[in-house]
């Protein structure tokens, strides 16, 4: 590629947000006992321990705007309804004393926690849930108050990283459509990391990576933050410090060794994507500084000096929360439903039929649905929320739509609409992820242009786009 000649003074920008930040944590690891069947071939209700701890940890970043805003990383399933969640994220705007626009609530997305589902109190292991919903919501206002409180005057230095644990999950075998490993097809290895400083101190790290926590399954009869607790492990040690993970556009990533009970393979594919964060930290120069052209000295060769400098910009923010109309596929009736799945295992018939019916309920209104989506400008960096489970696609499109600018994608982020947003082909394959939502076909790429539109509206007053990370301008 052509790049402009280099002088002398030049430096290679770190994208990056200057802002008052305050980080803080709390665990939050269900009880053992509590209901836990996520799996529809489990035969088994409670949890019997913990593989490792739950965190929720909150992020609290206020910009030039001077309007806070608070990130609650925290490791969890998924929503099963609406009015769950926004009894959850209700209690802590509350506690908080914030609006709407002000928080986002990001669920890891393990397939090992607990259920958070109070209609589910009536069945084995679900009395524990609506005291650990209680719990979500008392920790996630701690922890938040706690970060707001704490907010001092740092930075957030963005950069990006490759692994290759995220692997294609839509595999054709003998006519039928599975979710399970596709070797044919690559799969987006990108890891948006942040780090987080005040001071020169390294305060936390972010970590947004598509790839679905679905290594444990049925076998394993412990809760686990599955590959991200081994990966937060990793992290945490190197650093000194929190490290924040939110799950990206992950539709159809997941790992290729997958559905399995022994929770060292979560261990290993934790630890290969904890090192892949840490090569990328380590490429970044000392916090505030920025890869100057300083000199030239002349030895056997010329050489040409590039040193750490300090570097400034990034306190530009903003937000916005805004909804798009997505289409209706026809839908069937559950008694249609149960009829088309009589045949299956009866207690996999049962998980379906109980997901079916929960996600209409309070986000299906109408021949169409409004879809919400939230979005942040940190500076030189935008975070992007919202409910579903999108497939990567949206995040690589909104990358090569603003190139050099990091974007952090998070599918199940505050709610409703807790449904998958496939590609067009994936629904001409007819696989999972196209029969379980209630979504037509094009809703994904509404979305992607729709939040196209969005992250435009918030760089548009702001400094110019920044050119292309270090990798991308050197040779």
């Amino acid at each position: 590629m052509t790049t402009a000649p280099l002088a002398i003074g030049d430096s290679i920008r770190v994208p990056r947000t200057s802002a008052l930040v305050g980080v803080a944590r709390r665990d939050v690891t269900p009880p053992v006992g509590i209901r836990a069947k996520n799996w529809g071939p489990a035969d088994w209700e409670r949890a019997e321990g913990a593989h490792r701890p739950f965190e929720l940890t909150a992020l609290a970043v206020t910009g030039g705007d001077g309007r806070a805003r608070v990130l609650l990383a925290v490791d969890g399933t998924w929503w099963r309804r609406v009015a769950d969640e926004i009894g959850v994220r209700g209690a802590i705007l509350d506690g908080l004393g914030l609006d709407a626009d002000q928080l986002m609530l990001s669920l890891s997305h393990t397939h090992a926690g607990a259920v958070l589902c109070a209609a589910d109190a009536h069945l084995e292991g679900g009395e524990l849930i609506p005291g650990y919903l209680e719990t979500l919501a008392e920790q996630g206002i701690a922890a938040g108050r706690e970060a707001l409180d704490s907010a001092r005057p740092g930075l957030i230095e963005w950069t990006t990283g490759r692994c290759d644990l995220a692997a294609d999950r839509e595999l054709d075998l003998d006519g039928r459509a599975l979710v399970g490993w596709n070797p044919g097809v690559a799969a987006d290895d990108t890891v948006t990391i942040g780090r987080v400083s005040v001071g020169g101190a390294v305060r936390a790290t972010i970590v947004n990576y598509a790839c679905h926590p679905t290594t444990l399954a049925w076998q394993n009869r412990e809760v686990s933050p599955d590959y991200v607790g081994a990966m937060r492990e990793i992290v945490e040690t190197a650093t000194g410090a929190p490290c924040l993970f939110v799950q990206g556009a992950s539709g159809e990533l997941a790992p290729r060794e997958q559905y399995t009970g022994d929770v060292a393979v979560a261990d290993r594919h934790g630890r290969s994507l904890g090192h892949a964060v840490l090569s990328a930290l380590d490429g970044l120069p000392l916090p505030g500084d920025e890869l100057t052209l300083g000199g030239v000295v002349e030895s056997g060769a010329p050489l040409a000096i590039w040193e750490g400098r300090p570097g400034d910009g990034g306190e530009d923010a903003a937000g916005s929360t805004t909804t798009v109309d997505l289409p209706l596929r026809d839908l069937p009736t559950l008694d249609q439903l149960s009829e088309e799945w009589k045949d299956i295992d009866p207690r996999s018939r049962d998980e379906r039929l109980g997901r079916a019916r929960n996600l209409r309920e309070g986000y299906i209104d109408g021949p169409t649905v409004a879809h919400p989506v939230w979005a942040w400008r940190w500076g030189h960096a935008v975070i992007v929320g919202h409910p579903g489970e999108a497939y990567s696609r949206l995040q690589t499109t909104l990358r090569a739509r603003f190139p050099g600018i990091p974007i952090v994608v998070m599918n199940l982020t505050n709610g409703p609409g807790f449904v998958y947003l496939p590609t067009r082909e994936a629904y001409e394959r007819g696989g999972y992820q196209a029969w379980q939502t209630p979504l037509a076909a094009g809703s994904l790429e509404l979305l992607e242009e729709h939040a196209c539109e969005v992250v435009a509206a918030l760089l548009a007053p702001a400094s110019p786009v920044l050119p292309p990370p270090p990798r991308s301008r050197l040779p």
